[in-house]
């Protein structure tokens, strides 16, 4: 498990995986970083990585997956979550600005979709119950921006998977699923985390509204099913 910053990056000479870690270190300083026409709003693609960038908290490693299967490679993922949580970030008064960025060179383009969402939609309840959120890149992905619909924020140049802290902002991506059960894992988590130190009111609302009917979506589900 061989996590680089930005910054160690720059220093490798020779290396399998540079090529790979490279790419995508370009990838984050010219697309994620950069206002974009598409997005919707003023700013930057994803606000908080300048920051990241500036105070090196953000780690990259490579994942090989040749002959490897799904459940292998969720073996793999899984581990960083805790590796995530026991790593300070250098800025403690802006935990929000840290990630880690895994990348997927031996996931071909026509079996992203297979592998980096099944992975993600396996894993990403652990994360979400954790604090975090763990988000699918890849050239292909329909994953549409908060702001503009018909932007694609997530596609990269390799298959990727990004840990990051929970927002309050992504109440909008935990009350997507169409399963109660999960909007409510989700929801729940969402509210554990922010608990009394939500900015915004509207957001706090919201979320116990979206977890009041999760759980009247389930109730009816079991008095339907108990009638059958």
């Amino acid at each position: 498990m061989q996590l680089y910053t930005t910054r160690e990056i720059e220093e490798l000479q020779q290396h399998e995986d540079l090529p790979s870690l490279i790419e995508i270190m370009q990838w984050v300083k010219s697309f994620l970083v950069r206002p974009h026409p598409d997005l919707g709003r003023p700013g930057v693609v994803c606000p908080f990585v300048p920051h990241a960038l500036k105070s090196n908290n953000i780690w990259l490693a490579v994942i090989r997956t040749q002959n490897l299967c799904l459940e292998q490679i969720e073996a793999i993922v899984r581990p960083y979550r805790n590796v995530f949580l026991e790593r300070e970030p250098g800025d403690k008064e802006l935990p929000i600005s840290k990630a880690f960025v895994l990348i997927f060179p031996d996931v071909h383009i026509e079996e992203a979709s297979k592998v980096i969402d099944g992975v993600q939609k396996k894993l990403k309840p652990l994360f979400v119950e954790s604090g975090l959120m763990l988000g699918e890149f890849h050239n292909r992905t329909e994953s549409p921006g908060l702001h503009n619909p018909n932007f694609r924020p997530l596609r990269s140049p390799i298959p990727l998977l990004v840990i990051r802290p929970m927002t309050e902002v992504d109440l909008t991506f935990l009350m997507s699923p169409d399963n109660p059960h999960l909007r409510i894992r989700y929801l729940e988590a969402y509210l554990k985390r922010f608990g009394h130190k939500f900015t915004d009111e509207t957001k706090f609302k919201n979320a116990h509204q979206a977890l009041a009917l999760a759980k009247e979506q389930v109730k009816q589900e079991n008095l339907v099913s108990s009638c059958i």
